[in-house]
């Protein structure tokens, strides 16, 4: 039986496809954008999160994990999470014995099974609104294995299915979990493969690719735009943006204003957020912005 680093599972969502659904996130992401929203998603492996409004300064977490770096910040000298193998015993053990709770591992590895049983218990919501279970992460297409198989069991049951994706994967690995798929939300971050490459690390050749196969043959894809200040918030990038929508074969797009509340997570990891400071962005900031969508015959909405 297949398993994945699971480090969420969140019931009644109402925002990642239709109906009510159950969201699995998997650990693992092949982008790095800089404004991503679960920085603690991005690795495959599990990690350990600092709280620093939870932290004594003890140290108890440094004498049961020598290896690891340590680090003090306000004050509180503490094992550097970066350092931290969340997989050692030695990981476990300094949270389990750290007095202020301080100390939190993100992702377990789950089971098929285990993931199936969490979401059957919604099954009556997804019966009466037309909702289901959507893959999510990081990006769930980096444990494809896992993926067929989960999908294939929630589908036996009659179960609607989703992922939400940047389609960043090989083409035969793509198609085959798409294959078990009801929906794709596929997030497009820019036009331009080279300002793409800016922003996430990776060009996106490859995710245009893959979304135009997909909607070629009849999924049911919704393209989702992040708007990022001073990376694709300008009128030209909603203009390149849709018409490189048009030329895959999209008319639909849902725009994500650019939010701060990911901020605090990069705290956690003791990572620093490349913007802090930036204002979040609202639907009455980017009315301009999608009526240039519109004007070139996509439908833009928030």
């Amino acid at each position: 039986m297949q398993s994945a680093v699971v480090f969420n599972i969140q019931k009644f969502s109402l925002n990642d496809g239709p109906g009510i659904r159950t969201v699995v996130f998997l650990k693992g992401c092949p982008l790095r954008c800089a404004w991503c929203a679960n920085p603690e998603s991005q690795q495959r492996a599990p990690q350990v999160e600092w709280d620093e409004g939870r932290c004594t300064g003890c140290g108890t977490c440094l004498r049961l994990c020598p290896e690891a770096c340590s680090v003090t910040r306000s004050g509180k000298h503490h094992v550097d999470v970066r350092t931290l193998d969340g997989d050692s015993s030695c990981a476990q053990a300094a949270i389990d014995a750290c007095p202020g709770n301080a100390l939190t591992l993100v992702g377990e590895s789950r089971t098929v099974d285990e993931v199936v049983r969490v979401c059957l218990q919604d099954q009556p919501f997804y019966e009466d609104s037309g909702g289901g279970v959507t893959l999510s992460g990081g990006d769930a297409l980096l444990w494809p294995d896992f993926d067929i198989e989960l999908l294939t069991s929630l589908q036996a049951r009659g179960i609607d299915t989703c992922i939400e994706t940047e389609a960043y994967a090989k083409e035969d690995t793509f198609r085959s979990v798409t294959a078990h798929l009801d929906h794709l939300l596929i997030d497009m971050k820019h036009w331009d493969s080279a300002a793409h490459k800016l922003g996430t690390g990776v060009g996106n050749e490859l995710i245009l690719a893959n979304t135009r196969w997909a909607i070629a043959t009849g999924k049911d894809v919704l393209i989702r735009t992040p708007v990022i200040p001073g990376f694709n918030d300008a009128i030209e990038d909603a203009r390149g943006m849709a018409r490189t929508l048009r030329e895959i074969g999209a008319r639909r797009v849902q725009l994500l204003p650019f939010h701060t509340l990911g901020e605090n997570k990069y705290d956690l990891l003791d990572r620093d957020y490349a913007l802090r400071g930036v204002r979040a962005l609202g639907a009455d900031d980017l009315e301009d912005y999608r009526d240039t969508y519109v004007q070139e015959g996509v439908d833009a909405f928030f």
